[in-house]
């Protein structure tokens, strides 16, 4: 692949990559062979609690690499599921923990003010 250096990219690409719809089978190597083929990987996670299960990092050591396998990958069918590949966006993760905390936080000014009128 021919890289230009002055290609700009859009904003949200990134060398961090999120993979969902994986199949709980599914291991780091096999992740390994299917995303090594787009380039230099720095590290793969796979998630392995209950609400995690099915999901995966996949970190390139080139952001070119990582737009190629998300181009390339994105629908790809493994064991009989189709990857939904994503660039991660920490901001969009902070806002949803933000938006947790708040709610929690307002819940315990309720409890509060109910305690103070009663």
């Amino acid at each position: 692949m021919s890289r230009k250096s002055n290609a700009r990219l859009p904003p949200e690409v990134n060398r961090i990559l999120y993979v969902k719809n994986l199949p709980y089978t599914v291991n780091s190597e096999t992740l390994y062979g299917i995303f090594g083929k787009f380039g230099a990987i720095r590290q793969i996670r796979l998630g392995n609690k209950p609400d995690t299960k099915g999901t995966g990092f996949v970190i390139y050591d080139d952001i070119y690499d990582a737009k190629n396998a998300v181009d390339h990958l994105s629908g790809y069918n493994v064991e009989g599921r189709y990857l939904i590949v994503l660039y991660y966006q920490q901001n969009k993760v902070t806002k949803k923990m933000n938006t947790e905390k708040k709610k929690q936080d307002i819940e315990k000014m309720k409890e509060k003010l109910d305690a103070m009128i009663f």
